[in-house]
């Protein structure tokens, strides 16, 4: 396994970051994310809201918010042992809190628990300040 990047690891989701920002499309606006910590079913990473991402009233968009509570939840999925990506079940969102152009936000998932046949994963959202803007649950069939 020499030189092999460990599913568990800061470098695995540098990587996944770097080829989802490149990738095109929505996945695009991850471009800008930085890994602050991941691995053993986590994922954290920071970023700033850019134009790119707010709705007209120019605080982040709703859907740029669920974009990345199923992104970073399926990261944090895939740290896990024999982490496949899987396909989403349920997305639920509770919209607390407004983030504006130019705050940094800071995203941390965790999966709470990875069964045959499904996972449960949560996410949240917060500022600088520590405050709840986005508080998310996901649940994923991950086959057998």
């Amino acid at each position: 396994m020499s030189g092999a990047i460990s599913r568990c690891s800061k470098e695995f989701l540098k990587q996944c970051i770097k080829m989802l920002g490149e990738g095109g499309g929505l996945d695009s606006a991850l471009g800008s994310a930085k890994v602050i910590s991941g691995g053993s079913g986590s994922c954290s990473l920071s970023m700033t809201v850019e134009k790119a991402h707010m709705n007209r009233g120019e605080t982040m968009h709703g859907g740029f918010s669920a974009h990345l509570v199923d992104t970073v939840t399926t990261l944090a999925l895939m740290t896990n042992e024999g982490g496949l990506p899987g396909v989403s079940v349920d997305l639920n969102m509770s919209y607390l809190k407004a983030a504006k152009v130019g705050e940094e936000i800071f995203i941390d998932a965790k999966t709470l628990k990875k069964g045959r046949t499904l996972a449960f994963l949560e996410c949240e959202i917060k500022n600088a300040r520590g405050d709840l803007i986005v508080k998310g649950s996901h649940t994923k069939f991950i086959g057998s």
